[in-house]
């Protein structure tokens, strides 16, 4: 599966101990992200991570074109709920992820159910639901 990791400034710690903690799980999938956020996971996990520009450099906009793509089969994107500011490319990827039927996690306890249940097969009916018709390339 092609994941998308996305976090804010305040929470890239967290999704880079989040991608540490499942790692071995991750490691069997296709990873993307947004520049510092690809750079800090594949530094302190050895993942292979592509990395898109920076999220308020076109980051966002570069996932949000693979979702509307189908290239993206589940979204990671620890937002954090405490800035004051509205950011527009993180409502556009939910819009996309509920518009395209891709799982989508906003916080840790979601983040992780929902790892969970692709290590377990739980989310295998994505690749039969929605062929792609050429896989993600990082």
């Amino acid at each position: 599966m092609n994941i998308a990791l996305v976090a804010h400034d305040n929470k890239k710690e967290l999704m880079t101990q989040f991608c540490t903690a499942y790692c071995g799980i991750l490691a069997q999938h296709t990873l993307c992200a947004t520049s510092t956020t690809g750079q800090m996971i594949s530094e302190a996990t050895g993942l292979n991570v592509h990395r898109f520009l920076a999220f308020a450099h076109g980051g966002g906009q570069q996932i949000g074109a693979r979702i509307a793509y189908n290239e993206i089969d589940m979204v990671l994107c620890f937002d954090d709920p405490n800035t004051k500011t509205f950011n527009e490319d993180v409502a556009y990827i939910f819009r996309l992820c509920d518009q395209n039927n891709i799982p989508y996690a906003s916080n840790l306890a979601t983040a992780e159910m929902l790892v969970l249940g692709l290590a377990r097969g739980d989310l295998d009916w994505r690749s039969i639901v929605n062929p792609k018709p050429r896989p993600f390339t990082a």
